[in-house]
């Protein structure tokens, strides 16, 4: 492995990185969209409901189920990208160790 493919691994790494923040960005973005709803037809759900107050929350946990799948696959989607972002980070950083390595090397 040459300095000039290390250069190139960096310059992908980083700019697959770069756009990791935006896509976090958006994903957190539906996440808070998706809550949001949960929250509404929950809510919606709860009011009205007739019984008593265990029988409401049960309806209105029935009737947000859908909302809720909405909200978990929108988290999934966020820790992925997170994952993704840190697995990023440890391969600049192996690759920028790598640079390190052949410039000592180098100067031997």
């Amino acid at each position: 492995m040459t300095i000039r493919d290390i250069q190139y691994q960096l310059a992908a790494l980083t700019a697959e990185n770069d756009k990791g923040a935006d896509a976090l960005f958006t994903a957190e973005v539906k996440l808070a969209e998706a809550e949001h709803e949960l929250d509404l037809v929950e809510q919606r759900a709860f009011i009205k409901a007739q019984g008593t107050v265990a029988d409401r929350t049960a309806l209105a946990k029935l009737e947000s189920a859908d909302a809720r799948l909405q909200r978990d696959l929108r988290k999934a989607e966020a820790n992925r990208i997170r994952m993704k972002i840190k697995s990023l980070e440890t391969n600049i950083m192996a690759v920028a160790t790598q640079a390190k390595l052949i410039q000592a090397e180098t100067r031997l």
